[in-house]
């Protein structure tokens, strides 16, 4: 086939096939009853505007397409388009623009189709149709629903055209208020006569069971058929029975239940009867659903890196991340392009904003690992490691799509082969992904002298080489819930509870635990009045006592060079970093050197010559075990370690970013556009980007972010919404609602997820911000969560009880590294325990008792 046309299904992606083509070819390609259908590209648009065309578009001046028509290459196409169809006496021409039938905005009438076109006038039709995405309405629609960017050629669908006995729609569930039954509704002859207000239609409310419990019947007039020289000509109806028997009713709305269980969200669909079969003719979401789709919302242990309220430019950023990267994992699992394709919705919204704090959309993360194979055991490994106490409900849960079995076993093959593949490579891509970040990164940029157009394509090329490009964290993660999950579950059933967080303890190379060992190091050069100076005095003391020594001043540099990124909140570009302020560093440092050392010695090492000796014991006589859980192990200890290490390259990309977008504030206030820099966190990435690059039309950014400001205000000052809930409809307005099950504990005791062995009894210390908090020894630290920003605590204390997290969260990582009993996932802790409290808590087991003095 011609470069110009395309009749692979499984190759239509939204900018090929346009969205109403690509939605045609998914269902086609999943076997459902859609007409054959060819399409051509924009890339024919493009092969056929002349440069008088092509300059009077750029100029904004579409009225000089009147002339336009297909080139000679094109009408090759076009002809062998008719051909791939079997040369039919009747074709549909239709629109397909790249967002047309989205769920926010359908196009529908906006842009041309043609029903009934004879093959010689094909050629005619493709170019109103082309002519018609650059009319003035088009125009209007697209500003009316907020679409960015300029009308661009659509593509155009050509399929045989169907002489119906009768058409009509159908809805997979009450548009009026997502209510079962299903609705359908049907005219005699072609659908045009419903979709022209020209013909009332018989409709049928029909339940799961297929019953008909509802059916009105008004008369009509006319009907629409195929007129002899092309088109449809109206005729009047003398039949006044029924339009739909119960059957074909019944028929039709399995058809459109089947269609939203396909696209994950209730259907609109165009149907047709015709040579007595039903067929789909198109398929869309229901965009005035009043309920609206329902989804479920769940912090897990996302916020370990987004804790409490996330500013709009952070969630904008993050978005777009993970939008990314995971549409790049499942390319380099071998996910085939159009399945892809037709999930990029889910890829677009798996990490949401409710009430300025992010939460992870649950069912969206389902979704995408139903995409690939061994789906059923990933899943409870991906709750596993995404800290996700509960599992998704039976009605969220997505089933793998389906295209046939042979396709089916096809794709399968295709995807084990890239895991296989992935797995091989996954060494060879984390050194290239290392020696990619520090190329992208560099020495720190002097960003002063940089316009902001200058900025804007400096953050241009780091999602381009950087965020677009996150292929070893990413397969390096996937294999780390696999390896670990698997390993956890035969440590467990074969050496004891809890026995792995032993077996990965004190491994030497985690990055994570190096700013505690260098802090360590600097305060064992501080004597006791340097100690304290760093401790307890002022930053202009610090600096006086820095000037004196310039040994310690150097190694302080070298700290934030390395470590300047690594802050509470890292993640959060609106979070000040130790680059800005070191003050942080210098009160660990101090407090350290002056802190009487516990009676225990933090030993990762020797917790983990203990767990070995166990397991080795507990193995002995099992030579088949010994070796099996031996591999395991040794795979998991190394995708555990690249997790955590190759979450630090995540913080230097993040700390750039952060620097680029600070200084695009700076502009910004420089020239009078944002009341002051940090504004510019109350902006997304999208505003901030359209006004560096004047595509904001002048757009009134500092009354929007002030704006901004004065909610986010709010949702700081009000209750945070639950940790688990569910939403329908428009996230702005939906109600929240609580869905956990969990009971609320009570005695002396909570269990949680061991992750380090060892017993430890001590006085309780609650923290919910780190900042100047200096632990007495043997104090067991006690938090809701943490991130990377409290390592320099992590050092100082006995034992550590965390509310949220996993196995494989940050602190059970460090804890680990360090030789830190702890234990994560202990609902509750911060209410439960107060300061002076004593508990006993076991890190193999995770249990945590509250004891008497």
């Amino acid at each position: 086939m011609s470069a110009l046309l395309s009749t692979d299904p499984l190759a239509a992606t939204a900018e090929t096939w346009g969205g109403k083509g690509a939605a045609l070819a998914r269902l086609r390609a999943a076997g459902f009853p859609v007409p054959p259908v060819v399409v051509l590209p924009p890339a024919a648009f493009e092969a056929s505007l002349g440069d008088r065309q092509r300059a009077a578009l750029d100029a904004g001046r579409p009225k000089a397409l009147a002339d336009l028509g297909p080139s000679p290459a094109v009408r090759d196409a076009l002809d062998q388009a008719v051909d791939a169809l079997g040369r039919p006496s009747w074709l549909a021409v239709r629109s397909s623009a790249p967002d047309e039938d989205g769920a926010e905005a359908a196009f529908a009438g906006q842009l041309e189709s043609f029903l009934f076109v004879p093959p010689d006038c094909v050629a005619a039709r493709v170019a109103d149709v082309w002519r018609s995405a650059f009319a003035e309405r088009v125009a209007a629609y697209r500003a009316a629903h907020g679409l960015a960017g300029a009308p661009r050629a659509p593509a155009v669908v050509l399929q045989p055209m169907l002489d119906a006995d009768v058409s009509g729609v159908a809805f997979s569930v009450d548009p009026v208020d997502g209510s079962d039954p299903a609705v359908v509704a049907a005219v005699r002859g072609l659908g045009s006569a419903l979709v022209d207000g020209r013909a009332d239609a018989e409709t049928v409310h029909v339940d799961p069971e297929g019953a008909v419990v509802r059916r009105d019947t008004p008369p009509q007039g006319v009907a629409d058929r195929p007129a002899a020289g092309g088109g449809v000509r109206e005729v009047p109806v003398t039949d006044a029975g029924s339009v739909l028997p119960d059957a074909l009713a019944a028929e039709v709305a399995a058809l459109a239940r089947r269609a939203a269980d396909h696209a994950g969200s209730p259907q609109d669909i165009e149907w047709a009867l015709a040579d007595g079969r039903v067929w789909l003719l198109q398929s869309r979401p229901i965009t005035t659903l009043a309920g609206g789709r329902l989804r479920l919302w769940d912090n897990a242990n996302i916020v370990e890196s987004y804790a409490g309220v996330t500013t709009p430019l952070t969630f904008s950023f993050a978005r777009r991340a993970y939008e990314a990267v995971y549409q790049e994992f499942c390319r380099l699992l071998g996910v085939p392009e159009a399945r892809i394709e037709a999930e990029a919705e889910t890829f677009a919204e798996m990490i949401g904003l409710v009430r300025g704090r992010i939460y992870y959309n649950l069912g969206h993360w389902y979704r995408v690992l139903a995409l690939l194979p061994g789906y059923r055991l990933n899943a409870g490994l991906m709750e596993g490691m995404m800290g996700v106490t509960e599992e998704i409900p039976a009605d969220l849960r997505p089933e793998p799509p389906s295209t046939g079995r042979l396709r089916d076993a096809l794709a399968l093959l295709r995807t084990v082969g890239g895991l296989v593949a992935a797995h091989r490579r996954l060494p060879r891509m984390t050194r290239a992904f290392y020696a990619r970040v520090d190329a992208a990164l560099g020495a720190r940029p002097d960003l002063s002298g940089l316009d902001l157009p200058a900025l804007a394509d400096a953050y241009d090329d780091l999602e381009r080489q950087l965020l677009r490009r996150w292929d070893a964290p990413l397969v390096n993660d996937f294999f780390a819930m696999v390896w670990f999950g698997l390993a956890n579950k035969a440590a467990d059933a074969w050496i004891g509870p809890g026995a792995l967080g032993g077996l990965l303890a004190g491994d030497g190379d985690v990055v994570s635990a190096e700013p505690a060992r260098r802090v360590q190091a600097l305060a064992d050069t501080c004597d006791d009045a340097w100690a304290r100076t760093l401790a307890e005095g002022t930053p202009d003391e610090i600096a006086d006592g820095l000037a004196a020594r310039p040994a310690f001043a150097r190694d302080v540099r070298q700290y934030v060079e390395r470590f300047g990124d690594r802050c509470l909140e890292e993640l959060k570009l609106e979070s000040p970093t130790l680059a800005d302020d070191p003050l942080p560093l210098y009160r660990s440092v101090g407090s350290t050197a002056l802190r009487v050392e516990s009676e225990r010695e933090h030993d990762g090492t020797a917790i983990r010559r203990c767990a070995e000796a166990s397991a080795d014991a507990a193995l002995r006589g099992h030579p088949l075990r010994r070796t099996a859980f031996g591999w395991l192990l040794r795979h998991a200890r190394a995708r555990v370690q690249g997790r955590e290490n190759l979450r630090f390259e995540r913080t230097r990309v993040f700390g750039r970013a952060r620097r680029l977008v600070v200084a695009m504030g700076e502009r910004l206030a420089e020239a009078g556009r944002l009341r002051d820099a940090r504004d510019v966190f109350f902006l997304t990435v999208g505003e901030v980007l359209g006004a560096a690059r004047g595509e904001d039309s002048g757009r009134e950014l500092r009354v929007l972010a002030a704006a901004r400001q004065a909610e986010f205000d709010g949702y700081r000052a009000g209750p945070a919404p639950p940790d688990r809930f569910t939403t329908r409809g428009a996230l702005a307005t939906a109600a929240l609602v609580p869905t956990s099950t969990a009971l609320p504990a009570s005695g002396e005791s909570r269990q949680g997820l061991g992750c380090c062995a060892g017993i430890v009894e001590g006085r309780v210390r609650v923290v919910r911000d780190p900042r100047g908090v200096e632990l007495a020894p043997g104090t067991v630290l006690v938090a809701e969560r943490t991130d990377p920003g409290w390592i320099l605590l992590f050092p100082a204390c006995a034992g550590l009880v965390v509310e949220r997290g996993s196995l494989l969260s940050h602190s059970a990582i460090v804890a680990r590294e360090l030789g830190i009993p702890a234990v994560v996932s202990v609902p509750g802790a911060t209410a439960w325990l107060r300061d002076g409290d004593r508990v006993r808590l076991d890190g193999a087991t995770g249990l945590v008792q509250r004891v008497d003095d």
